[in-house]
Parts: C-alpha cells; structure tokens; sequence
C-alpha cells in the first residue's frame, strides 16, 4: 500500500484506453505492406521512440503546426524506408488516418476513475498524443471523469521531459510527491515520473505482452496487471470482478 495521494495522474492509451480493433489490421507495417513496402520492427521501434523526451514548443503554438510537424516526422519513416517520392504523400496519409482511428475504453477504466474521484482524488491525463485527446477521451467515455487531460501536443513536450510532468500537476493544483503516476510505459510513465519524486505504478497488462518479460522493479515502484489494481494499493475497494 502507498500513503493516499491528492491526485491520481493516468497515461492513456495503454492504460486507460485501447484500439478498438484488437488486432490492429491498420498497423504501420500493414499499410507500408498495402504501399508495396517494408517497415522493419527496428526502424517501427526507432521512430516510436526517438522523439520520446523532446521538447518541442515551436511546433506546438498550434494545431496547424503540431500537424506540420506530426507529417514531417512521418516523411522522415516513409524516407528512411525507401518509399518512392510518388508513393510518399499517400503513405503519409494512410498513416494518419490510422492515428484516428476508433478507440474504447478498457473495461475497468470508467469504474476505477469513479471510485479514486468519489474518494476525494483529482484525476489527470498525461499522454504523449497528438492536439485531440480531449476527443478521444470524449469518445471512450472517460472525458467527465478527468479533471486535467494534458497532452504532449499542447504541452509543447513529450514524457519523460520533467516539464510535461509538472504541466499536468499544476494543472489539477497538487504538489509532486502527493501524486500517483500510472501507465504501461517503463520510461515515460515510471522512471520519469519516479525522477520528479511522484509515486509510480506500472501497468503490466498479459494479454498485451505475451512473450515479454516486464522490466524489474526498484524499490519504491509498485506493478499490477489492470487498472483497478490501483485502487488496493490507496486503500480503497476494489472494483467487482
């Protein structure tokens, strides 16, 4: 059990939401392939993680912007994956309509954000996600239930950058270490939370791992296997199985 903070702080997709389509027929590498190309899982996992802890506020003054930017990151893949110029714009374009796709909530999400409110706790959202996550929020059905959804394309940084951090705690009014930080992310939702001196609990979820082996635990992090293992951790009840 954890001393009862002031607020509980959630990532988003991973933690609280998920793709509708569980098998993600519209991943990056089956649009490359549906182009006629080839992304490796170590270029995929390159460009997933190389903007991980940048700051980026020229890009974020406004949502115009931040899709400039978004398209010239995605200009950079295609390139690197030898995409022919005529090919390119296309490919840029299946890509970003996958990034909106259709989103639901994972089945414990809604009840657990209820019982840490109903306790008293402030909730936030802090994810690196593009200007519209209010909308997905909206869509899933969480959105009343979040006091401070903050995103790293208005923030103008991505997690694990300490200012997006402390963005998010300012905005539901706490002090650092009387927050939880949860997520599935090891290094934005964990360790850099754990820097700032929040507590930090790691969702490790099975059926979306299967054949990893979560990252071993230092002392002080915390690890369940859905969201509403939370809730025993702050000493309150558990939702119904």
């Amino acid at each position: 059990m954890v001393a009862v903070p002031s607020a509980v702080i959630f990532d988003f997709y991973g933690t609280l939401a998920k793709w509708s389509d569980n098998e993600r027929a519209f991943t990056y590498e089956t649009i490359f392939a549906a182009h006629g190309y080839e992304l490796s899982a170590n270029v995929r996992d390159y460009y997933f993680s190389r903007y991980d802890g940048v700051d980026h506020a020229e890009h974020s003054v406004d949502e115009a912007a931040y899709e400039r930017w978004v398209r010239s990151r995605l200009r950079d893949l295609v390139d690197s994956c030898g995409v022919q110029a005529h090919d390119a714009d296309d490919l840029i374009e299946a890509l970003r309509e996958a990034d909106q796709g259709e989103m639901t909530a994972y089945p414990e999400a809604a009840e657990t954000l209820a019982r840490l409110r109903d306790a008293g706790l402030a909730i936030g959202v802090c994810s690196n996600w593009g200007w519209e996550l209010d909308a997905f929020l909206d869509e899933v059905g969480l959105l009343h239930l979040v006091d401070a959804p903050i995103t790293s394309a208005r923030a103008g940084c991505r997690k694990p950058h300490p200012d997006i951090y402390r963005q998010s705690v300012h905005a539901l009014g706490v002090d650092l270490a009387d927050v939880v930080f949860v997520g599935d992310s090891w290094e934005p939702d964990v360790r850099g939370p754990r820097r700032l001196g929040m507590t930090a609990v790691h969702i490790w979820r099975e059926e979306d791992r299967i054949g990893l082996a979560p990252p071993a635990l230092e002392p002080g992090d915390h690890r369940v296997d859905d969201l509403s293992g939370v809730l025993p951790l702050l000493g309150l009840r558990g939702v119904p199985a």
